[in-house]
């Protein structure tokens, strides 16, 4: 399946429930979708680690059918085969961690 076919799924089956929630509340949603993909990866659960990434996925889709956004379509532009900020494959831009404080995975 293409991130398109996905993206058309989620519309069919969300649409309606995501048009009354509107972005900020779905947006909420993917937000606490995140979190518990976060849970996971700290317990290093697979089968968990599965299902919240493929959950993330939907609520990602979801919001991007309320903003009118074809994901496939965008990350094609902006990912041409080598990295957006440094134009190499594989990328050689420095890691760069802002001012927040992650603990190692």
């Amino acid at each position: 399946m293409h991130i398109k076919q996905f993206q058309n799924l989620i519309r069919e089956i969300y649409i309606e429930n995501d048009l009354k929630r509107g972005m900020a509340q779905t947006f909420m949603w993917f937000v606490e979708e995140i979190g518990e993909l976060s849970d996971a990866i700290l317990k290093k659960d697979k089968k968990s680690l599965e299902e919240e990434f493929a959950d993330v996925f939907a609520w990602l889709c979801g919001l991007a059918n309320l903003a009118d956004v074809d994901l496939e379509s965008v990350a094609k532009q902006k990912y041409k085969g080598y990295c957006p900020r440094c134009e190499n494959n594989p990328c050689m831009c420095k890691p760069v961690l802002k001012s927040l404080n992650f603990r190692r995975f």
